[in-house]
């Protein structure tokens, strides 16, 4: 069987900005990421109880084949830094 796909896209900013009058290194970095940019859903692979029943003993159906509750990604998420380099 073949699942939902899955697609996410992260994306990250930064500006360097040197401080010479501290040091010929000295370097301060501010960083934006973004993770899951798009914001897309993606959903898991549908669970059945057991991970292999689609139907009762009884032979009816158990009503959770191909039923989709849960995601494999989190959410969009932005994230600031600043980071010092020396």
């Amino acid at each position: 069987m073949i699942g939902p796909e899955t697609s996410d896209l992260d994306f990250s900013i930064f500006k360097n900005s040197y401080i010479k009058s501290i040091s010929e290194d000295f370097n301060v970095q501010f960083r934006t990421e973004f993770f899951n940019i798009l914001n897309r859903t993606n959903f898991a692979v549908p669970v059945t109880p057991n991970n292999t029943d689609i139907f009762y003993s009884n032979g009816e159906p158990t009503g959770v084949a191909g039923l989709l509750t849960s995601t494999t990604t989190i959410a969009r998420e932005i994230q600031f830094a600043l980071k010092l380099v020396w």
